[in-house]
């Protein structure tokens, strides 16, 4: 990797912004298909942390500022008031190096939707062979599953016996144990794949980058910040060019310039703050911060949908799970051995080993809105907290909320953070599709699946049977949390909708030159966890670009 500004060339084929799950992919399908230049640009580090690759690590990487952005969104109105802690990945590989490994698609239904609203090209037929380009699935080749791709997705080399005890208790609410979420049955409990190569993380930067990170047409920049797109501005009437970035190499201001393209590959926080600070998006917003408006796209930032989830938790008296408790660490000791020669055991799991799907009130036949996620261990505050007991829990998410909210700039120096107003519970519907499955995770965690545990309830206190509905709304408005998967906020759909940034080529509006690829560009959020969609984003538009 180049660090030297001295030694950076400054012209490229391609320039891509983020080296996380859709610039990895971008990249390393420029390099293989054609004969360009690609410079690949991340604003973190290296991912040379060992807790990155060893998937128990993720238990501990909150706790990694030095590879994390560190966000915090503004206060919430319908949430106490509080000021909600957004991790994101700053490394290479971006959140798919501090994610939970979660291969999980959504629903298919998710991309007609898509289609309808105007993201021509995007529905569940076009979208699923771009799923199986990807994947190196060690269940082998079906209609659902491919081999042979960059992204290592397999089945766990180890799970908690507290894990199946959940997918048994599934049992008790109608809900039966499921195989593969990937598939078009995915209502009930199951261990999640998730994407593993030979018992470690396969994040895009190691599954699509490592292969090709010496090859001459690739120049990667980490601990680079880009500070805007550079915008030519053509002759009246014609669009605007975008020809490179302006960005911060060991503290010097240097421009980069793209034959072709340039990729914002930034997310759903990023690629909006980059395009407001290059002049593109709402006029009198930009004015506010004297950042000259090249493009009036009121959108940009807007439509910003998140998933809201809480964890309900209990204590229990039998040593089990994952505890930090005296008398596991032998246990403990053991699996780092077993890891360190064989890539199995206790660290080869990705802690939130099972979960699974089911209907809120507001779920529909095809559409289950509930997702869980469960917990061998007691979470608190993402794991930046320790708490000294045996326990186990349940993430409770719902996955299509009906509020939106929006990023927008505070500042127009680059180093500073957005405001990010993700409003939370605006819509009344969404808390109460969050209290249903508030009940239904006590139901499970009360199954007699886990006698043998002795449990007691601890987050929330009560049991199931002794709350009431409001006394579970004031836990949710106490205790909810981001489970990572902001999107939307540089929408995709046709260029004639003022609701839209991008169309469904991902080509930002009035601008030639420039595109935005990854979570932010989804109409909608996507019924589940966003790393596989926004990796199968990223592999239809290289498509898109080489087949130009």
């Amino acid at each position: 990797m180049i660090s030297l500004t001295s030694s950076v060339p400054r012209f490229y084929d391609y320039i891509i912004v983020g080296a996380g799950s859709a610039g990895c992919v971008l990249a390393r399908r420029l390099i293989d298909t054609q004969q360009v230049s690609v410079c690949l640009i991340e604003a973190g580090a290296a991912d040379s942390n060992p807790l990155i690759h060893i998937p128990f690590g993720v238990a501990l990487l909150s706790r990694m500022t030095s590879i994390n952005w560190n966000y915090n969104t503004a206060p919430q109105t319908h949430l106490d008031n509080r000021s909600l802690y957004w991790p994101r990945g700053k490394v290479m590989g971006g959140s798919s190096s501090v994610n939970a490994m979660c291969y999980i698609r959504g629903q298919y239904s998710d991309y007609d939707e898509w289609d309808r609203s105007g993201a021509i090209g995007w529905n569940a037929e076009q979208v699923l062979p771009l799923f199986t380009l990807s994947e190196d699935n060690t269940r082998g080749a079906s209609h659902f599953h491919g081999v042979g791709g960059p992204l290592g997705v397999s089945d766990l080399r180890y799970h908690d016996p507290l894990s199946l005890a959940f997918i048994a208790a599934g049992q008790d609410v109608q809900l039966p144990h499921i195989h593969d979420f990937n598939t078009q049955e995915r209502v009930g409990l199951g261990l999640y794949q998730v994407t593993h190569v030979n018992g470690q993380r396969c994040s895009t930067a190691k599954g699509y980058i490592a292969p090709i990170k010496d090859d001459p047409k690739l120049t990667i920049l980490s601990n680079t910040l880009v500070n805007r797109v550079l915008i030519d501005v053509q002759e009246q009437g014609q669009k605007q060019v975008a020809t490179g970035v302006e960005c911060s190499i060991d503290g010097s201001r240097t421009q980069l310039f793209a034959h072709k393209e340039v990729l914002l590959c930034g997310g759903a926080i990023n690629s909006p703050q980059i395009l407001l600070l290059s002049g593109i998006g709402d006029k009198q917003h930009l004015a506010k911060y004297h950042i000259e408006c090249v493009a009036d796209i009121p959108a940009v930032g807007q439509n910003l949908q998140d998933h809201l989830d809480v964890i309900v938790q209990v204590k229990c008296k039998r040593a089990s799970g994952y505890a930090l408790m005296p008398r596991l660490v032998p246990k403990y000791i053991h699996h780092a051995a077993k890891y360190a020669i064989q890539r199995n055991g206790l660290l080869a799991s990705n802690v939130a080993e099972a979960g699974g799907f089911a209907y809120s009130q507001f779920g529909s036949v095809d559409k289950p809105d509930l997702q869980f996620h469960f917990i061998p261990g007691i979470i608190v505050d993402h794991g930046r907290g320790i708490e000294f007991d045996y326990g186990y829990g349940v993430h409770v998410c719902h996955l299509y909320p009906k509020s939106t909210g929006y990023i927008c700039l505070n500042s127009n120096d680059p180093l500073d953070h957005p405001y990010i107003q993700p409003n939370y519970l605006a819509h009344s519907d969404d808390i109460l599709a969050l209290v249903d499955g508030v009940k239904l995770a006590m139901k499970l965690l009360a199954s007699s699946s886990f006698a043998a545990y002795s449990p007691t309830p601890w987050q929330p206190k009560l049991a199931a049977d002794s709350m009431t509905d409001e006394q579970i709304v004031q836990f949710i408005k106490s205790q909810a949390q981001t489970v990572y998967h902001p999107v939307g906020t540089c929408r995709m759909g046709q260029v004639d909708d003022p609701n839209t940034v991008v169309d469904p080529e991902c080509k930002v509006k009035h601008i030639r030159g420039l595109r935005v690829v990854d979570a932010s560009v989804m109409p909608s959020i996507i019924s589940g966890n966003t790393n596989a969609p926004t990796i199968m984003i990223a592999e239809k538009i290289a498509q898109d670009i080489i087949g130009a």
